[in-house]
């Protein structure tokens, strides 16, 4: 397979980096992305198949995107996931491979998801209050949560990351109990504004504790210093609290956006190709995956969608549209 340079978009921006949710569904309710009563389930036909997903992503890579990032909904759930990241992790040229999760299985799949090819995992954990986890995401599964993130460290995934979604009057009481979590594990804990994530999840930036005010909370107990050793493709600026053993990072869609070093894709769990999260685009792959169709077919589509990309967002300047599906649906 022939593997050419990363492509660009129309602003000059390399993109070379594929995010895919590979389900809807979830085992969480958390109220900022899903209604308490769940999403309507779409049908097995509506879904890409795993070898929809491999072709996609055999595609993409000989375009020159090396790096992809599996999300649901709770990717977890979906049999067959630790199959589907060995044929995944097999294909040529691909140099990364990572996954978001609640954490809530992990603890039974850590060690297979490694072997697997899964180096680097995200972990969603927003509060580390039992009670307050269950207020959140309407689940009593604080327990398992933890579990997973003790089965990721011992199985030797890194970086383990900790995603915390900062919410005002909600858990940001939290944040130097997060910090103090990363004294004696090497737990990379990331910060990220409060987005809209669902059409029912009343998101206000009044709700926002933006990364400016949360750096001057911590400041006043520990001090921080900028740190380069956190592998990832993301945008996230981290540092780290000398002697502690992990990391802190900083994730600010809001308050001050990264739009132009934005180098991703996205693709939803019934097949729609995004070029924005927070865009309304969503253009039809599906369609063409089951259709047979050959890699260039893909990578003509796949091109064309990049040169669509969006050049930024408005969720700073307060025009944010209201989300039409909910994350689970999406894979932020």
């Amino acid at each position: 397979m022939k593997i050419n340079g990363p492509p660009h978009d129309h602003f000059d921006r390399v993109i070379d980096y594929l995010r895919i949710s590979i389900t809807d569904r979830c085992n969480l309710r958390c109220c900022y992305c899903m209604p308490e009563g769940g999403v309507p389930h779409v049908s097995h036909d509506e879904i890409m198949r795993f070898e929809e997903i491999v072709t996609l992503i055999r595609a993409a890579v000989s375009m020159g995107l090396s790096k992809v990032r599996i999300t649901g909904g709770e990717p977890l759930v979906r049999s067959g996931i630790v199959d589907l990241m060995r044929m995944i992790y097999s294909i040529e040229g691909l140099s990364d491979l990572s996954m978001t999760t609640n954490g809530v299985l992990l603890s039974s799949m850590a060690s297979d998801l490694k072997r697997a090819g899964i180096g680097r995992i995200n972990i969603s954990l927003d509060t580390l209050k039992p009670e307050r986890f269950f207020e959140i995401t309407r689940r009593d599964l604080y327990g398992e949560v933890i579990k997973g993130i003790d089965a990721a460290l011992s199985c030797g995934m890194s970086p383990v990351k900790i995603n915390v979604v900062m919410m005002r009057g909600v858990n940001d009481d939290e944040v130097l109990d997060f910090v103090r979590l990363t004294r004696e594990r090497p737990l990379v804990v990331r910060f990220i504004e409060f987005m809209p994530a669902s059409p029912e999840n009343g998101w206000d930036k009044k709700s926002v504790v933006s990364t400016e005010e949360l750096m001057a909370r911590i400041k006043t107990m520990f001090r921080l210093e900028p740190s380069s050793e956190i592998s990832g493709a993301g945008p996230s600026e981290y540092f780290q609290v000398p002697d502690f053993l992990g990391s802190i990072g900083f994730i600010t869609p809001v308050t001050r956006h990264f739009c132009a070093r934005c180098n991703r894709i996205r693709v939803t769990s019934d097949g729609k190709l995004k070029g924005c999260l927070f865009s309304s685009e969503e253009y039809p792959l599906l369609p063409l995956l089951k259709r047979n169709a050959d890699i260039e077919g893909i990578k003509s589509f796949l091109a064309n969608v990049i040169s669509h990309k969006p050049q930024s967002h408005t969720l700073g300047e307060g025009k944010m549209r209201t989300c039409q599906r909910s994350m689970s649906w999406i894979g932020g």
